[in-house]
């Protein structure tokens, strides 16, 4: 008996071995970055190599049955694996964790196959095959790199072709591994109207987690991304750094641990808290995309790659233009009527803005919408307010000169409305507790394929009734509280996972049968802003606090991961200690829009206001679809700057803020960046209020590329909340 299982040990262990000799590294490759993953003697897939791409093809060979130093050797089974199972010998964080139906916890997936698809000269798609050999678990990894972005993109798949289901418990999206002296992580956290606060610290042994259990709204509190020094805390324009960022607006979870060797394992994908998901006979469970890019010229370089691929590849009418608006919200507040709207309407073309945009409280007549307590449910027109509905409003808006947008809500409910009336089963709730309503409402259940029906169907009925509604404002003001789905009944563990698959679902079909209509993404501020949903969104709210001093530090936070196009930004009311012109200039750096009450301006300040318009729609080109450069930064100077530069490099816009300068501080020059340094460059001030002339020495002069870049412009004042918009024009 003994030398029976000798026998097919040996087997077994030759036929690991022939898979390892026969396939060799798989190279997963930008223009910069090289990603290699190698088959071991033992038949598992482990990471040999993630850094700068190797200029030599033979050189990669070198990888073959790769496993890290002081772990055992080439021949060992612990390592750096790729996806790894829990309940083996590698005794750090799994990727993946099952429970069989026999109650057995352990998974060791071993290499199946892989192919490469070149989808076009820029993009390359690698697929890995995974199987467990003793139970019927099958996992796919899934690789799309794109070259001249340096930018990967990862996701796994997992099924089983058991005569039952199993539980999954951990099911992440991607594991890297890092061998370096020191790791430093920058985190995003915040809360509503204090968004993505920036922070760094060094990691130590054990683990960091960074992760959310809000549900749907998830992004309230910490934020979808991260960025990573592997040679100190990440520069902007120098250092090695990985920015990571995962498409999920549910629960996520970043787990970062330092072993005993002093390696780091970061993990991303769906946070398994309150999730443990039964998985049916041969489904599949696709986990989000985990997205990065790798710099060894600090985080601008990173942030531009992000940028150049999420316009080219993620973000919805990435290449397209945005839309300036006029916002009804703060003029009005819920206090409208039609010749109120039709006025701002004409406000909207006298400004010179695309779009005048309804925002909420137009809906609902039983329980009217005057107040964010009732009518949230209910979508049809308040009769009172628009006895005419919106057909008439589009119409009024196009006699005006400008197009119409609408904001809505569809995945939320008032306790008063008709449709909580009707249909209490479609709220989630909890059957026998007392009921907590954050913000007045409660979250309708989207993993019920009936509710994702009728939240489409909100827009489907508006855009079948108005079809030349040019924009929606989609709204998200609560997390999932009260956490049981009348649905899922007897599956809650499931709740957190199908419900944002539903929300997904529900963006899906409106992009499918309204693919040309933008739309904004916003959640009560910035607590939804993940690639995953931009992909049915042409930009989003960063925050509902626009006061511009604030907005200078969420803007630059966001930034390191969006490109300005997708980062709606708006003139209005908060901080009325700021001139129009510091609000307006803070808004330009973004896509711009207006929210506001114009009768509040005196005659200069509007003509100030129609002017940046103009000037804002003449370099678009240059602001939405330019090379963005962080110069100064709010949080290490009294002052910040930032510049566009065309791809051409003909054409650039720089902003320069003073926030609070201290008495007599010295004032460092802005050095540029981005230029030709052989071409020459025209300086010149814009956005000046009326009466005023340029303060900037430099102004109307002109300087060579190589000059602005290392020289600079004395774009700081001493002045409290000053702002400067410099266009810069090739000569």
């Amino acid at each position: 008996m003994r030398k029976r299982i000798l026998f097919v040990l040996t087997m077994v262990l030759g036929w690991m071995n022939t898979i390892a000799a026969e396939q060799p590294p798989i190279r997963i490759s930008t223009n910069e970055t090289d990603l290699i993953l190698s088959v071991a003697p033992n038949g598992r897939l482990y990471q040999g190599y993630l850094g700068k791409r190797l200029s030599n093809e033979s050189d990669v060979a070198n990888f073959s049955y790769y496993a890290p130093a002081g772990l055992g050797g080439s021949n060992t089974s612990r390592g750096w694996e790729t996806y790894p199972g829990s309940g083996a010998e590698d005794y750090f964080e799994p990727a993946f964790a099952i429970t069989h139906n026999d109650g057995n916890m352990t998974t060791v997936l071993t290499y199946v196959s892989s192919e490469i698809e070149k989808i076009d000269n820029n993009v390359t798609q690698t697929i890995i095959y995974l199987k467990d050999k003793v139970y019927p678990i099958d996992v796919t990894l899934h690789y799309i790199s794109y070259g001249k972005e340096n930018v990967i993109k990862s996701w796994s798949e997992i099924k089983h072709s058991g005569k039952k289901p199993v539980t999954i418990w951990r099911y992440a999206s991607n594991m890297l591994y890092f061998e370096n002296a020191r790791y430093f992580l920058t985190e995003f956290s915040g809360d509503w109207a204090k968004e993505v606060n920036m922070s760094s610290q060094e990691l130590q042994f054990g683990k960091k987690i960074i992760d959310t259990k809000l549900g749907a709204r998830a992004a309230m509190h910490t934020y979808p991304f991260f960025e990573l020094g592997l040679d100190g805390i990440p520069r902007e324009n120098e250092g090695e750094v990985l920015l990571g960022t995962l498409g999920w607006t549910g629960n996520f979870q970043f787990t970062f641990e330092v072993d005993n060797a002093g390696n780091l394992r970061v993990i991303s994908g769906i946070n398994p808290y309150a999730s443990m998901y039964e998985l049916k006979p041969n489904e599949i469970f696709k986990t989000p995309e985990f997205i990065f890019t790798l710099s060894s010229c600090g985080t601008g370089k990173a942030s531009r790659d992000i940028h150049d691929w999420a316009r080219q590849y993620q973000l919805k009418d990435g290449k397209g233009d945005r839309l300036t608006l006029l916002n009804n919200w703060e003029a009005t507040y819920f206090n409208f009527d039609e010749k109120k709207l039709e006025g701002l309407m004409k406000e909207a073309e006298s400004l010179g803005v695309d779009m005048f945009l309804l925002d909420d409280g137009w809906f609902a007549n039983k329980y009217p919408r005057e107040n964010d307590r009732a009518g949230l449910g209910d979508w049809e027109v308040n009769r009172s307010k628009l006895p005419n509905g919106i057909p008439h409003l589009v119409k009024s808006a196009a006699e005006a000169g400008v197009k119409f947008g609408i904001w809505i809500e569809p995945e939320m409910v008032n306790p008063k409305s008709e449709l909580l009336e009707k249909h209490p089963e479609w709220a989630i709730r909890l059957p026998n507790r007392e009921t907590y309503y954050f913000r007045n409402q409660l979250v309708l259940d989207l993993s019920n394929p009936v509710v994702q029906d009728y939240v489409f169907g909100v827009v489907d009925k508006i855009m079948i009734e108005n079809p030349n509604i040019a924009y929606f404002k989609w709204d998200c003001n609560s997390p999932i509280t009260n956490v049981y789905s009348p649905y899922l009944k007897d599956k809650q563990n499931q709740l957190y996972i199908d419900h944002v698959r539903g929300v997904y679902n529900v963006f899906e079909r409106v992009k499918e049968k309204y693919p040309n209509v933008p739309m904004m993404l916003c959640s009560g501020g910035g607590a939804r802003c993940d690639y995953e949903a931009l992909k049915y969104f042409t930009e989003f709210w960063c925050s509902d606090n626009t006061d511009p001093i604030e907005r200078l530090y969420i803007q630059w936070g966001y930034s390191h991961f969006f490109p300005v196009k997708s980062m709606a930004a708006h003139v209005t009311s908060w901080n009325k200690d700021t001139s129009i012109k510091f609000r307006t200039d803070v808004a330009m750096m973004c896509k711009l829009g207006f929210d506001i009450n114009l009768k509040e301006m005196d005659e200069k300040e509007l003509s100030y206001c129609q002017n940046a318009v103009a000037n804002y729609n003449r370099m678009k080109p240059v602001i939405l679809d330019g090379d963005f450069y962080r110069l100064v930064s709010p949080y290490e100077a009294n002052h910040t700057a930032v510049m566009h530069v065309s791809k051409t490099k003909e054409k650039a816009v720089l902003y320069a803020y003073d926030i609070h300068p201290r008495y007599g501080e010295k004032l460092l020059p802005v050095k540029l960046q981005g230029l030709e340094p052989s071409k020459n460059y025209k300086v010149e001030e814009i956005n000046l209020m009326p009466g005023t002339t340029s303060r900037l020495g430099e102004n109307d002069k002109i300087y060579s590329g190589d000059y602005l870049m290392k020289v600079g412009l004395k774009a700081f004042t001493n002045g409290q909340i000053n702002s400067r918009i410099i266009e810069i024009t090739q000569q």
